[in-house]
């Protein structure tokens, strides 16, 4: 059985496991990190009970694991038996749970780093060349040696020396920069929030194909999603806010002013653009994977649904043109728009993706009294992009 240590002793004014990057705690991402390495069992370093512990420990037993908290590394000795092992990591460490995962994962290791950047960061000192990397994982058969030190020592650090001792393997941190994973500690709130911007932009620099929309999005994040993550609410709240202004679209539609309902449409899908950005932000906490990314797919259908609508209404009704008539055009258009990116599988497609865009276009063609000829226009264009397009490297035999 894998088991964790992971710690939330009070240095100073807080603990450093509670120090925050963009909403995410310390040790909210080493909780995650263990689990992603599977250890079933979870031991916090603590002087007593917290709100952040508890939340951590609720957290932790809502993912099927056991917590335990205990003050000092003695609470060790009688829990870890010689056939476990123990993935140890140190006060304050903020790293990339990939990467963390990809290390760790072979087997036993200390992870180490040049000492001159390593000690730089604050990381321990092991000798004249070589710093700790601030994580371990080492056989539960080491963790009686924890009782011939002071109940007062450093739990890590005592683990470190123990497994350098006893001959674990060392294993490097990848060079400083490379990737965009994040090995850091922290050990203050100046220090959590200086990391924040780089930490979001890393984090959201690979969501989806570029749209002029998406793009707009991931700008809004950077400014306003430290925020909105240190609150709490997060992609939550901004989907909500999405949804409700669909609905006014709809409403704003149904009265008559559908130019004006395809401007909130657009603002509708920027809100769910900016959901998904932030949902990549909140991806590594513990959340049941069957409510990530759920409602999204119901609500861009929401979105091609009431542009249909929006568009059928803005046709001018006459005895020629019945209802069917009306709706033929949008349901056509909608349709090709969700087809044609599927056959072309080209980058330029994401484009034919951004609702806002097309919302904000159809919108001006309303304006300007060319609805009805650019929507069969776009149409076409659709449909001729569909059949003329070249789909790949054309083969001389079947494949």
């Amino acid at each position: 059985m894998r088991v964790a240590l992971i710690s939330m002793l009070e240095t100073g004014t807080a603990p450093r496991g509670a120090l925050r990057v963009g909403g995410v705690s310390v040790a909210q991402e080493q909780l995650v990190l263990v689990l992603a390495l599977g250890c079933e069992r979870i031991f916090c370093l603590a002087s007593r009970m917290s709100p952040d512990i508890a939340a951590l420990q609720h957290e932790a037993e809502r993912a099927g694991v056991r917590f335990q908290l205990i003050p000092g590394p003695r609470g060790l000795l009688g829990h870890v038996t010689a056939t476990d092992e123990v993935i140890a990591l140190t006060d304050g460490l903020f790293a990339s749970v990939s990467d963390a995962v990809a290390l760790l994962e072979p087997g036993p290791a200390v992870l180490v780093q040049p000492a001159e950047s390593g000690v730089e960061a604050g990381f321990e000192r092991i000798d004249p060349s070589l710093a700790s990397g601030g994580a371990l994982r080492v056989p539960g058969r080491l963790v009686e040696r924890l009782a011939d030190l002071p109940h007062d020592c450093d739990a890590f650090s005592a683990l470190l020396r123990i497994a350098l001792q006893a001959g674990v393997a060392q294993r490097p941190l990848p060079p400083a920069g490379q990737g965009d994973g994040f090995w850091t500690l922290l050990a203050s709130e100046e220090q959590a929030h200086a990391l924040e911007p780089l930490w979001i932009r890393r984090r959201i620099r690979h969501v989806r194909p570029f749209n002029p929309t998406r793009g707009l999005a991931r700008l809004l994040v950077r400014s306003f999603g430290p925020a909105l993550l240190h609150a709490g609410s997060g992609s939550r709240f901004v989907f909500g806010a999405a949804t409700v202004l669909l609905v006014l679209a709809f409403g704003i539609g149904w009265l008559g002013w559908p130019g004006a309902a395809l401007g909130v449409v657009a603002l509708a899908w920027l809100l769910g653009e900016a959901t998904v950005v932030l949902q990549r932000i909140e991806a590594d906490r513990i959340v049941p994977p069957g409510r990530r990314f759920s409602l999204h797919g119901l609500f861009e259908w929401a979105v091609d649904v009431l542009l249909v609508a929006l568009i059928a209404w803005a046709i001018p009704a006459g005895p020629w043109l019945g209802l069917i008539e009306r709706l033929f055009p949008p349901v056509m258009l909608l349709a090709l728009l969700r087809i044609v990116p599927r056959v072309l599988r080209q980058g330029w497609t994401a484009w034919l993706q951004d609702r806002a865009l097309l919302a904000i276009l159809i919108g001006l063609g309303l304006l300007a009294g060319l609805g009805a000829p650019l929507i069969y226009g776009l149409a076409a264009l659709l449909a001729a992009c569909g059949i003329l397009w070249p789909q790949g490297p054309a083969r001389l035999t079947p494949s």
